[in-house]
């Protein structure tokens, strides 16, 4: 069974939690993005369902009300929030509704999970800017404020890293899109 995250969080660290679609390739794209960049660490779990414990395959059957998500522990004096959710928008489709590529179903959904008012604003700015800009019009994103964090279990943490040849969604690629404006 999955856990709540034990991990310790720096002394002025942050906390973001995003969902979207496999947690595998969406923990993976970070880590290569921002580590070394101000990103202390990224966990995958679950948010946003009602059922305590979860574990992966009770997430699975979309009977949870979970997302798969990953959880990222970052330094905002060298990484903003508005740079992780601007990055989150061009690594993955938001517009199809809990649904990435070949993954279907609510656990695959896409969300920002807000810890902050500060955060929920950022969230509402960058998914307005990212649709209008990008997407047009089309991105069914859910804004949320983050409830209990389950860590998934040990051999789904960094994943990709362990097991380079697994499964990735093929919907998990950075989108060379120009700047945010």
């Amino acid at each position: 069974m999955s856990a709540p995250t034990t991990t310790p969080i720096p002394e002025g660290a942050e906390k973001a939690t995003l969902a979207a679609g496999c947690f595998w390739g969406v923990e993976h794209a970070f880590r290569q993005q921002f580590s070394g960049k101000g990103l202390y660490d990224a966990r995958v779990g679950y948010i946003g369902g009602d059922t305590a414990d979860p574990s992966y395959k009770a997430v699975c059957s979309g009977n949870t009300g979970h997302a798969e998500a990953t959880q990222l522990i970052y330094d905002p004096a060298r990484l903003t929030f508005p740079q992780l959710v601007e990055f989150f928008y061009r690594m993955h489709d938001p517009t199809t509704r809990n649904q990435q590529g070949p993954d279907r179903g609510t656990q695959y959904r896409s969300g920002i999970f807000f810890h902050t008012p500060e955060q929920e604003a950022a969230a509402r700015a960058v998914t307005a800017r990212a649709n209008a800009q990008w997407w047009g019009g089309r991105i069914v994103t859910e804004i949320l404020p983050a409830r209990q964090w389950w860590d998934a279990e040990d051999y789904h943490q960094e994943y990709l890293t362990k097991n380079p040849y697994g499964y990735e969604c093929p919907s998990h690629e950075v989108r060379p899109f120009p700047e945010l404006k």
